[in-house]
């Protein structure tokens, strides 16, 4: 990503690619008022109100005709003077539109450019920025509302609450160092260990909503795996509410690895089928069956399908790979009789079920959620991504730390552990970012946001 200019105006087309009713393009910098008013030959509109006006070309004809919306800095989302030019959705009519635009003075904005500029202006943090571009892709809506209560800043609330308290805590730590030789314990009377496990009681609960957030938005894969014929496809198939897998009598039907993306009540699911394995000397079979075991050594959790009726149906658990998270469906229930049910054992999760009558599919879509943390409505998540899960999990590595340091009377690493934690949160909103984090976040931007 090359460097931004960030004393620049920018200008970006800010709808998706395509032609529709309606598309925009987003200016934002110092000259976005004079660029609108030598395209429109015009003054601008009063502050938030749109106003219709022609899109004039260098030669005088008219390129669009729309709305122009003026929003002065600091009052706008960038913080500087933004424009905004509302034409029709055609690409053609926008890409001249934005030509022109260009030719006035302002550049083509990079990747996230504008939500750059609104976190560099103190318009959003970090946190917030990045639920932007979540709530963009969210691909379900307890997703869209996970990124939204982000975006509003409920993340970022609640982390600086334990920034604020971390900071109060130091202090106070660092006071009673100082005063050492009064008569009173200030470190020792149980008050701070107390403040300590407060800490991380929230910091706990916050990590377990960012979980959740992550999940809503990235979903889990799920392989199914197990000997020819013991009902994968057909499970597929229950599972998506579709045919998306062939199923016959033929054992090895299944040579390729087919994924389906489905939703069991808001959780995103991945679900990949897999060929059967066995010993085949066929190659193409050996290839699926290759195919297979790549995509269960990567998978989130192996529903492993084992007909109930053969006993010799169950493949050797050496056949998996030693960290996979494995539950055991034993299928054919309707053949043997008898109801369904999900046991918990040394070895993992069993459920006994009929993929054909549907007996059983219930706990199956329970045990998926429950096994990912996941929580029915998802109400209290919020976005979250893989840096902010890391920062929460050092912060409260840093503050057990902490805790262990108390007992073992060693205060000055109690204030120290405590600075850890408090640094670990404070990536999160951007407090304390590099350069290049900054860049590899927006980059990822749609190049209009």
């Amino acid at each position: 990503m090359s460097p931004m200019r960030d004393g620049d105006t920018i200008a970006a087309i800010a709808t998706p690619p395509g032609n529709g009713g309606v598309g925009v393009i987003r200016i934002s910098g110092p000259a976005a008022g004079s660029v609108a008013a030598e395209l429109t030959r015009k003054s601008l509109p009063a502050p938030r109100y749109a106003r219709y006006a022609h899109f004039i070309a260098a030669d005088g004809t008219v390129i669009d005709s729309g709305l122009l919306l003026y929003f002065p800095g600091p009052k706008s989302f960038t913080g500087e003077d933004i424009v905004e030019l509302h034409g029709h959705g055609g690409s053609v009519v926008l890409d001249m539109l934005l030509r022109r635009v260009l030719a006035l003075g302002a550049r083509l904005a990079e990747a996230g450019e504008f939500s750059r500029r609104a976190f560099l202006n103190n318009k959003i943090d970090l946190a917030q920025a990045e639920a932007i571009a979540d709530l963009i892709s969210s691909g379900t809506e307890q997703a869209a509302r996970a990124a939204q209560q982000s975006m509003q800043g409920e993340f970022s609330r609640q982390v600086n609450e334990l920034i604020d308290e971390l900071i109060e805590l130091r202090v106070y730590i660092e006071a009673a160092i100082d005063f050492v030789d009064e008569e009173i314990d200030f470190l020792g009377d149980g008050v701070v260990a107390q403040r300590i496990a407060r800490l991380q009681d929230k910091l706990a609960a916050i990590a377990r909503s960012a979980r959740q957030g992550r999940l809503l938005h990235d979903g889990m894969t799920v392989v199914l795996a197990g000997k020819p014929n013991a009902g994968k496809s057909s499970l597929l198939n229950a599972l998506a509410g579709h045919e998306a897998a062939i199923v016959t009598e033929i054992a090895g039907t299944t040579r390729d690895v087919l994924r389906e993306r489905i939703q069991i009540d808001g959780m995103p699911l991945h679900v990949i089928d897999t060929a059967g394995l066995r010993d085949s000397d066929n190659p193409v079979e050996q290839e699926g069956i290759r195919r297979a075991r790549a995509e269960i050594a990567k998978a989130d959790r192996v529903l492993l399908l084992i007909d109930s009726t053969d006993p010799d149906a169950e493949p050797a658990l050496s056949e998996l790979p030693a960290r996979a998270n494995v539950t055991r469906l034993y299928n054919k229930l309707d053949l043997l009789g008898g109801e369904p049910s999900l046991v918990e054992t040394a070895a993992g999760c069993e459920i006994r079920l009929s993929i054909k009558t549907g007996a059983g599919l219930d706990l199956l879509k329970t045990h998926l959620k429950h096994s990912m943390g996941f929580v029915e409505g998802g109400d209290g998540a919020f976005a979250a991504r893989t840096r902010h899960l890391r920062a929460l999990q050092l912060a409260e590595q840093a503050v057990a730390n902490a805790a262990a340091q108390l007992q073992a009377t060693a205060h000055e690493l109690v204030a120290e552990e405590l600075r850890q934690a408090q640094a670990s949160l404070s990536a999160i909103t951007g407090e304390f970012t590099s350069d290049d984090l900054l860049g590899e976040i927006f980059s990822s931007f749609c190049i209009g946001k």
